[in-house]
């Protein structure tokens, strides 16, 4: 402030220059003394003291009141002088004679506002400044610093009082109009501080429609409305019409232009708002509106002061703290959140924030609205504002890779890829060093995704993650908990760091080496496991250090050849190496030669024997010696160091077909005589008379026999030569007949380990099935066994004396070999290929070339059934299952991995388009079933169990019929067709459905397809054979791919019809497991919930079908539902009970002059009635599970009464007096009959049932209050009656 001019030596009075002014004359008498030039003017006393003496000598003057209009002449007579004006508008500094009172405060007001302080002469002094206004408006600023027009608009300034506020308002207003933009923005900005509350509203409408006109002055007039007083309704207004100009406001007023619509928000509409608003900005696109790109680039070029984020992240700046400080606005976007939001809502510190930003992730991820497409989009036009919230981000992707929905975890990926790639080096070790921790967490499904996305990083970014080698590397300390394929996983992406084409991985080279040393000298066979493992993955990565692999190479050979299972595991890993790498040409030649073939198949070169056979029952018998023998010289030690086990057959076969398919392009012609080449065995016939030695022996030779010829199918199932083809068929006959051999010698021989078949797992021992373990027994020695070599007879390539034997044996019970299936090799997915061969024939000529025979072979219900339970394990493992929860406490001893080892190696999407490309043969498949069962039907008039049906073909047949809506079951379920990439596949599958149905259609939309292919699996339902095929058809039918938009009535009532024919078909039950009661529950819940009127399904049951069963015999079923016996009672019942329940919660509360007030109170009237039949059933079945079926559905339908059905009665007694009267007089009875069973709970002192009581009994007292509450409401108290009741059995006798 300047209070004092200086350069000056002497002051010069404007009193000198103006002597006869009324002006001047009468600031001298009053206290101010006016000064020229740049010197301020002098107060000599208090402001307030100036001002009535002033206003008393206009008042007392004689020309009063033409002496104001004289003084204001004067005035404007005296600041024509530009520099007078100026010190006119500056404040005032006290006098010399004054500077010691203490009455003079340090800061005085400048003349102006003192005379603006005086009520008669404020309008006119006002009239005099926007007079002036114009003259100064294109000055800008002067030298000496200060802007004259922003001085005039500051003398208006918080005014003690404004004697015509409207016309003051309306001035400013037509100065706003006419004055140039920044002059406009200091008017505006000014305004609340100008103008009175009274005028603030008619102030805000003009603005509003100013800002309509001009977006250039958006900033100013928002800054103005948000400090104006403004009732609710326009406060709406002018946020809509700001809203309608957000898209035309230049990108830097933008972040001031949301604050205000935010701020503005009312605590009773905030979602519409903002969910206007999310459309404006587009933030879902991470792109503001187009008309804003530009000035978003041209705002890059500028340097904002004080401030280095750009507009988009002060816009989030702005939400941000809306959200922090606002709960409603907070609520409002989690409603209708975006990404960038999403990330907003998390970091602020509010825990509701978090879990709801969380939650709605998932949810819009799931549902395909937030996508990888937008991800990238986020972080590439924003990396900036990303970075930001880069906290928020790592929790968020952590919380999605650690869910248990497979839908989500990719996302997470994704995330963690993106924040990776865009961010600095500090967030890229962050991301590594979580992906490490999911990698060490134990958790299955995270592991999985952790190693995979670490391994992408060093595929797609070697440089950047060669620098966080040492925390990759940290994951070698977690490999105890690690699976087989995981481990694979870990050293393939090691492997890559090390040996890549980045220079930076000589330290872990050294380190690799040494673990695997380390590993391969173990005599831990776990650790081993590892170490072989790790040395593969290590040579697939090595790329041309050829003479590095085979020294590696070398060493695993080395230390595996003591054990057989070790072996076996080098050479199963060598195999699944040259299915997925490119191996050195020498390598690959020299890797079938470590052990030579002829030792390993011990290859019968005498012509005699017709040609080649697999020894496999000698080289048992050698395995089975000791293997040391001290006495036995020198030349036969060395003859038996080369003997190998049989564990090692299969694994070195398949290593071998793989090196002959890689050399010679998938030719397998040298070593197709595999394929039909006999192998020698032992007469199998009779396994009682044998010794437990004998019989384990009998065993293992089995599993080896099916377990080669798996691998032979593997070899050969893709040769397309029709005579291989046949071939292939016959091994697969061959498989199903020895494993039913294999099935009666396991069912003789308890306690029995089978060998090893898949190596890259743990032991085996722990996978039997603990009803075939017994204690073991002192056995004979291995010499006994020699006895089985007398009778060998070879198993070749013509299974028709297989099959006459099996006929001709009587059927015998042995155990299920599910148990068993980790010990049998496994089939890859070409082998599937195999379901889509028909009827196969060649043509034999004799030994003389005339004579002409022909051989047919096809899959027959045998074949199929193993090859459809083959896929539908595939299909179970990949496509079903979801990622692992935290693991258990206590770790199961069954591994599910155990024998997907290669079906691991292709992704899930993979194996879904392998099932597409059989869906066709699938659906025939199914087709002839249905088939067979309609012609059994039509045959035997409707029994399928008449006299003369081959039971065992019917068993066959109806299993294979099973697995086959298993494995559609399973296919349509697979999580990923929820998301829209896989949309495409899933439009593929429907369309064969649809087109089996009707094929000239083409080109349907996705819910026509839906329809035609729902259509076709439901003419299915009449040739179900079994309940099992019932569930399974059922649940295939309400899958939600196959219900999309195929709800409603039309679709209930298809389910519903499907099931009731289930029920009414009594020959359901014959083929059922002991789990027929658990499959029935499932039944008859999906019958009550699709059915077009569950009340009334539920009284046909209870109210005609248990009739019938008390009327009929003991062991009879019921007329009307043939399902229904005593056996299967408590099924009905419970489900009945529950269906009834959850039947009434649907039911809509009720309103006070509800237009469907009648129509409520019928279908209440029936549910109690239903109920009530239901509660009268413990009469007649009054066993313990009944009961407690009935008290605790019973507690639950009392309660839903009372919250839904009271309040009806309460405004429907008056109206509808008798009908409310019935229905609680019938509830009545049911209410009594729950006091007796009550009563009885307690006499039988039975803790299952007495649970049940407290809470029951608290319901029942409620509902006696709340019948009186309602007599009383409607003015009928005296309707009311309470008496004590008499204690009485379940039967109501006292």
């Amino acid at each position: 402030k300047k209070t004092k001019s200086s350069g000056r030596p002497t002051k010069s009075s404007a009193q000198d220059l103006h002597p006869d002014s009324v002006f001047v004359q009468f600031l001298k008498e009053s206290g101010v003394t006016l000064r020229a030039g740049s010197t301020a003017n002098e107060i000599a006393v208090d402001q307030v003291i100036f001002q009535k003496r002033l206003q008393q000598r206009l008042r007392k003057n004689p020309r009063f009141p033409n002496i104001i209009q004289e003084f204001i002449s004067a005035l404007e007579t005296y600041i024509e002088d530009p520099e007078r004006f100026r010190n006119c508008l500056l404040p005032c500094v006290p006098s010399s004679s004054s500077q010691q009172d203490t009455n003079s405060g340090s800061y005085q007001e400048s003349l102006v506002r003192l005379l603006l302080g005086i009520e008669m002469l404020q309008t006119l002094i006002i009239n005099i400044l926007f007079e002036k206004l114009p003259e100064f408006m294109f000055e800008g600023v002067r030298e000496d610093g200060l802007n004259v027009p922003r001085l005039i608009i500051n003398q208006l300034k918080w005014l003690d009082r404004i004697v015509d506020g409207k016309d003051l308002s309306s001035k400013l207003m037509q100065m706003v109009s006419v004055a140039p933009v920044e002059i406009q923005r200091d008017i505006i900005t000014s305004l609340p501080e100008i103008l009175e509350d009274s005028q603030h509203g008619d102030t805000a409408k003009e603005l509003n429609g100013l800002l309509q006109q001009n977006t250039q002055l958006a900033v100013p007039i928002l800054d103005a409305l948000s400090s104006l007083n403004l009732s609710s309704a326009l406060l709406s207004e002018v946020r809509e019409a700001v809203m309608g100009t957000l898209s035309a406001v230049q990108l830097e007023d933008l972040p001031v232009v949301v604050k205000f619509i935010l701020h503005s928000i009312s605590a009773s509409g905030p979602n519409e708002v903002v969910c206007d608003l999310r459309k404006k900005l587009e933030l879902e696109q991470c792109v503001l509106p187009a008309v804003l790109q530009a000035s978003q680039s041209r705002m890059k070029s500028k340097a904002v002061s004080g401030n280095g984020q750009d507009s988009v992240a002060l816009v989030l700046d702005v939400i941000k703290s809306a959200i922090r400080f606002q709960k409603t606005i907070s609520e409002a976007w989690l409603k209708v959140v975006d990404l960038l939001v999403l990330f907003i809502l998390h970091s602020t510190n509010a825990n509701h924030s978090r879990r709801g930003a969380e939650r709605v992730l998932k949810v819009k991820v799931r549902k395909g609205l937030i996508q990888e497409s937008l991800l990238q989009k986020t972080f590439k036009g924003h990396a900036q504002v990303m970075r930001g919230y880069f906290p928020s981000i790592l929790a968020l992707a952590q919380g999605l890779l650690r869910s248990s929905d497979c839908c989500v975890v990719p996302f997470g990926g994704h995330m963690y890829k993106q924040a990776f790639t865009g961010f600095d080096s500090y967030c890229q070790q962050e991301v590594v060093g979580s992906l490490v921790t999911h990698a060490c967490s134990g958790v299955s499904g995270e592991v999985d995704m952790a190693l995979e996305l670490l391994y992408e990083l060093v595929s797609q970014r070697p440089a950047e993650m060669s620098q966080f080698t040492v925390f990759v590397k940290g994951i070698l300390d977690y490999m105890d908990n690690l699976t087989s394929q995981q481990i694979r996983r870990l050293f393939h992406l090691l492997s890559h760091l090390a040996f890549g084409q980045e220079q930076h991985g000589g330290h872990i080279q050294d380190d690799m080496h040494i673990v695997i040393r380390k590993q391969l000298s173990s005599m831990v066979p776990k650790y081993k496991r590892i170490g072989i493992i790790g040395a593969v993955m290590m040579v697939g990565s090595m790329g041309a250090c050829r003479y590095t692999v085979m020294a590696l190479l070398e060493l695993v050979r080395s230390c595996s050849e003591s054990s057989p299972e070790a072996a076996a595991l080098y050479y199963d890993e060598l195999a699944n190496l040259l299915q997925t790498c490119k191996l050195d040409l020498l390598v690959q030649v020299c890797v079938p030669f470590v052990f030579p073939a002829s030792v390993m198949y011990n290859l019968d070169d005498d012509e005699s024997q017709g040609g080649i056979a697999i020894n496999l029952l000698p080289l048992m018998t050698q395995d089975q010696q000791p293997k040391t023998d001290t006495t036995q010289p020198a030349g036969v030690k060395k003859e038996r160091s080369l003997r190998v086990s049989p564990l090692c057959l299969s694994p070195f076969f398949r290593l071998l077909r793989l090196c002959e398919e890689v050399q010679h392009q998938g030719d397998l012609e040298e070593i197709d005589a595999l394929l039909g080449c006999p192998l020698i065995l032992t007469d199998m016939e009779k396994v009682e008379s044998l010794s437990k030695a004998e019989r384990e022996f009998l065993c293992s030779l089995l599993f080896y026999t099916i377990n080669w010829f798996r691998e032979v199918v593997n070899a050969f199932c893709k040769l397309n030569d029709p005579e291989m083809k046949m071939k292939v068929v016959t091994r697969i006959q061959n498989i199903t007949y020895l494993q039913s051999l294999l099935q009666t010698c396991l069912a003789a021989t308890p306690g029995y380990t089978p060998p090893q078949a898949n190596f890259d797992g743990e032991s085996a021992e722990g996978m039997i099935p603990s009803s075939s373990i017994a204690l073991p027994k002192k056995g004979k020695d291995a010499g006994e066994i020699s006895i089985l070599i007398c009778a060998i007879y070879r198993v070749s390539d013509h299974p028709e004396k297989e099959s006459e034997k099996e006929k001709e044996k009587d059927a015998k019970s042995g155990v299920s070999l599910s148990s068993y299936w980790p010990f049998f090799r496994e089939l890859d997915v070409e082998a599937l290929s195999v379901l889509q061969c028909g009827l196969l024939s060649r043509t034999l000529l004799d030994t003389e070339l005339h004579s002409k025979l022909k051989e047919e072979v096809q899959l027959g219900p045998a074949e199929l059934l193993f090859m459809l339970e083959d896929m539908w394990r595939k299909l179970d493992f990949s496509l079903a299952s979801a990622p692992a929860k935290k693991a258990p406490f206590l770790k199961s001893k069954t591994d599910r991995a155990v024998g997907f080892a290669h079906l691991q190696q292709k992704n899930a999407k993979e194996i879904a388009t392998c099932c597409m490309e059989l869906l066709p043969t699938l659906c025939t498949h199914l087709e002839n079933c249905h088939n067979h069962f309609q012609t059994l039907l039509s045959e035997h008039q409707g029994v399928v169990d008449a006299p003369g049906v081959d039971v065992k073909e019917q068993q066959l047949m109806c299993s294979a019929y099973q697995l086959l809506l298993q494995v559609l079951h399973t296919t349509f379920s697979w999580a990923g067709f929820s998301g829209p990439e896989h949309r495409a596949l899933l439009k593929s599958a429907l369309g064969v459905l649809a087109g089996r149905l009707k094929e000239d259609e083409t080109d349907l939309t996705l819910d026509q397809l839906s329809r035609h292919a729902f259509e076709y699996l439901q003419n299915f339902r009449s040739t179900v054979p079994s309940l099992n095929t019932a569930l399974c058809l059922t649940q295939l039918l309400i899958v939600k791919k196959l219900e999309l938009k195929c709800h409603g009535l039309i679709f209930k009532g298809a389910i519903g019809d499907c099931l009731q024919k289930h029920f009414l078909l009594r020959w359901l039950l014959l083929f059922i497991s002991e789990d027929v009661c658990i499959n029935l529950v499932f039944c008859c819940s999906i019958y009550l919930e699709h059915t077009d009127d569950v009340l009334k399904a539920v009284e046909e049951i209870a109210g005609e079908g248990v009739p019938e069963l008390m009327n009929a015999a003991k062991d009879a079923n019921s007329r009307s539902w043939p399902t229904l016996n005593r056996q299967t009672f408590l099924v009905y019942y419970k489900s009945m009970m529950a269906e009834l329940e959850r039947a009434v919660r649907k039911i809509p509360p009720s309103k006070q002059m509800d237009s469907q007030e009648s129509e409520k109170l019928l279908t209440w009237n029936l549910a109690v009635r239903d109920f009530h039949i239901l509660i009268n059933l413990v009469k007649m079945f009054d066993s313990r599970p009944v009961l407690t079926v009935c008290l605790k559905y019973g507690r639950l339908f009392l309660e839903s009464f009372l919250k839904l059905g009271m309040p009806l009665l309460d405004y429907s007694f008056k109206k509808h007096k008798e009908d409310v009267q019935s229905l609680l007089k019938t509830f009545q009875l049911s209410t009594r009959q729950l006091h007796y069973m009550c009563g009885h709970s307690k006499i039988r002192q039975d803790t299952g049932l007495t649970n049940h009581v407290p809470a029951l009994k608290k319901s029942l007292e409620q509902f006696v209050y709340r019948v009186k509450a309602m007599l009383t409401l409607n003015h009928c108290q005296e309707a009311f009656w309470l008496g004590n009741l008499k204690n009485r059995d379940l039967k109501v006798r006292c």
